[in-house]
């Protein structure tokens, strides 16, 4: 790309190279969990349940990057078919907290280990501290993106 171009050079432009590895991790992702009945972000919330019991419907849908509306739905399916319990003291206004059932911690287990594997192929070319320097690399771009 000539250098008084207007427009990003996408063999340098980190943001398109995040973005080209972001896309492929998603594929790879959901070619292992479609087999499983998931998706990443039913995965998401599976996982975000068991390392943090009681999240409430708004704080999944954060840390799974949708919408309350969608989380909402995934949640009642899975309510439905036994894989998380929500308390019973739903009230108007109230955060009513959602915990893994038996099921769901099963399903969670064989969905991280086909997850891992996606992860370990993932990093298969780096060394342990190339992967250190990534983690920092993009712990340091995603708080310096949310500090503007």
């Amino acid at each position: 790309m000539r250098q008084d171009s207007p427009g990003i050079d996408l063999e340098t432009s980190l943001g398109y190279l995040l973005k080209e590895a972001s896309s492929a991790l998603r594929g790879a992702m959901e070619d292992v969990l479609r087999p499983l009945g998931m998706n990443i972000t039913h995965y998401s919330c599976l996982e975000l349940l068991a390392q943090r019991p009681g999240l409430s419907n708004s704080d999944l849908a954060r840390g799974a990057f949708v919408t309350r509306q969608t989380m909402n739905v995934l949640l009642q399916a899975l309510e439905r078919d036994g894989v998380v319990v929500r308390s019973p003291e739903d009230g108007a206004g109230k955060v009513v907290p959602v915990t893994l059932t038996d099921r769901g911690r099963e399903d969670l287990a064989r969905a991280t280990a086909a997850v891992r594997g996606v992860e370990d192929r993932m990093l298969a070319g780096m060394t342990v501290e190339e992967q250190a320097a990534a983690r920092r690399a993009l712990r340091s771009m995603v708080t310096s993106l949310r500090a503007a």
